[in-house]
């Protein structure tokens, strides 16, 4: 898969952006808040995913703007295919075509163009919050799988209700009946989800495993493994809609004094992890910084090797500023990787020689 034209104007900084990127390396250099992670940021709204930053739709919007408009051109192994943002401060005025045919969300364009985006705060991905890891999961998923999204986003529909239910009944406002509908609602949802993070994370941690073993040097071995706190084991199960559903809904009917007196679901698919080992010891807990940055890489490397070899195309790779957080063997490491992809570096100074295109960033424009 290839980027062949990116058109950018009024989003965020960025003014009148156009460029026909390379089909290999294309590097963004400028000094700080010039616009290079816009741009990036821009291209990578185009998959339907959300942004990677904190922000606001409106915020996408210049300051002394009334709209923005990102036109992305790509090709796939099948088809060249184009791709039309156009944000509003109205919010009626809002467009979203593929093709030329104007899309209903976002998250109808998941699935086409695949990128996979690395920041800085990627290399903490092992030493954050659970939170960041299942999001990270449900991401790598929905890329391959588009139609999970609507399912995540359901499921956290129905446990926002489920919630809002338990406060009422310790506020002796609902009755404890009132929990059936939602339970197995959410049951059958996070059976699901379960079975869907579980498969991935075996899948990512074959791709990963491999990846740190080289990057390693053949001395140490990484392990990934999907942790439920409604299932013993899910290793081998498919069953979501029949005993899986069956086991979900006993736990939250097990586990409802306890909920309704904190007030919120303590199990589900909404509190599991992924646990990173190296030689069986936890990474978050035990790890240098140098392991959690290599676990780090070896994930996002593998979701690209993931993603090729779910799909058949090679994601486009977007570095944003990670090359200068490394030190030269692992900074070489990865680009080894990735050699085959189209990719895309943002950084102030050239960090690597390359052969392909250095484009030059400055007050939002490309010189």
């Amino acid at each position: 898969m290839k980027i062949t034209k990116i058109s950018v104007d009024g989003f965020r900084n960025l003014e009148s952006v156009m460029l026909s990127p390379c089909p290999e390396i294309n590097v963004l250099c400028g000094e700080n808040a010039q616009g290079k992670t816009n741009l990036l940021e821009a291209v990578w709204l185009c998959s339907g995913e959300k942004s990677f930053r904190a922000a606001r739709e409106k915020d996408f919007i210049g300051f002394d703007r009334d709209k923005a408009e990102i036109n992305i051109e790509y090709e796939n192994s099948f088809r060249t295919e184009t791709v039309l943002l156009t944000l509003s401060k109205n919010v009626r005025e809002k467009k979203i075509l593929l093709n030329g045919v104007k899309l209903r969300s976002n998250s109808e364009l998941i699935g086409r163009l695949l990128p996979v985006i690395f920041t800085p705060e990627d290399l903490e991905l092992t030493k954050g919050s659970p939170e960041a890891r299942r999001n990270y999961i449900d991401l790598c998923i929905s890329q391959i799988k588009p139609n999970y999204r609507s399912v995540t986003n359901k499921y956290e529909k129905i446990l926002e209700q489920r919630n809002a239910v338990l406060k009422n009944i310790f506020l002796r406002n609902s009755k404890v009946a009132e929990l059936d509908i939602w339970d197995i609602q959410l049951a059958r949802q996070g059976a699901y989800i379960s079975m869907m993070r579980n498969t991935y994370t075996n899948i990512l941690m074959t791709n990963a495993a491999e990846l740190y073993n080289d990057i390693s040097r053949q001395q140490e071995k990484l392990e990934l493994s999907y942790i439920s706190t409604v299932y013993d084991s899910l290793d081998l199960r498919t069953d979501y809609k029949g005993k899986m559903t069956e086991e979900y809904y006993s736990k939250l009917v097990s586990t409802r004094d306890d909920d309704i007196r904190f007030g919120y679901t303590q199990s589900g698919v909404h509190r599991d992890d992924i646990a990173v080992k190296i030689n069986g010891i936890s990474v978050r807990d035990f790890g240098s910084q140098g392991q959690n940055r290599s676990c780090a890489l070896c994930m996002k490397l593998g979701q690209a090797r993931a993603l090729m070899n779910e799909t058949g195309e090679m994601p486009v790779i977007l570095l944003d500023d990670v090359l200068s957080e490394l030190d030269k063997y692992r900074r070489d490491f990865v680009l080894s990787q990735i050699n085959n992809a189209q990719i895309f570096i943002t950084c102030c100074e050239p960090v690597i020689k390359t052969k392909g295109r250095i484009y030059e960033v400055k007050s939002g424009r490309i010189i």
